[in-house]
């Protein structure tokens, strides 16, 4: 891609929008709350757990109710990750991280739209998907009246 003086101003604009979410109160709460969950011994040990145990499930998930383990790990994997979810500063990071993504997820819209209001902008978020004639996952090659 060739650069032009539009495309830098574009990028320059980009990161200056950028720069206004990291200094919003979302941004500060972002920061304070991943700053306390990687300080925090205990929540780390759980995120380690978690991972660790995640790498077997991923396995045991290839041969399905056939493994050996496939009880075993499916019931330990559930507890390990709302033992995980249910850590303060765990729950407060993916609150505030949360947060960030919807404000992002707005501004893509917003972006997205002022271009043109077909343009498709990928969230990940149900609110905005449901903005759209079709959440992209109907299948039914437009029986659902999207355009697919």
């Amino acid at each position: 891609m060739l650069a032009t003086m539009e495309s830098v101003t574009i990028m320059q604009f980009a990161d200056t929008l950028a720069g206004m979410v990291l200094q919003s109160e979302a941004g500060d709460n972002y920061r304070l709350s991943l700053y306390k969950m990687q300080n925090d011994r205990e929540a780390q040990q759980k995120i380690r757990a978690f991972a660790s145990l995640k790498d077997l499930y991923e396995e045991v998930q290839r041969f399905g109710k056939y493994h050996l383990e496939y009880k075993r790990v499916n019931l330990e994997i559930r507890e390990l990750k709302r033992a995980m979810d249910l850590h303060p500063t765990i729950a407060d990071f993916k609150r505030a991280e949360t947060e960030i993504q919807g404000i992002l997820d707005e501004i893509s819209m917003k972006i997205g739209h002022a271009v043109s209001p077909n343009i498709k902008v990928p969230s990940g978020n149900p609110f905005f998907d449901s903005l759209s004639s079709c959440s992209g996952g109907c299948g039914s090659g437009g029986g659902c009246s999207c355009s697919a």
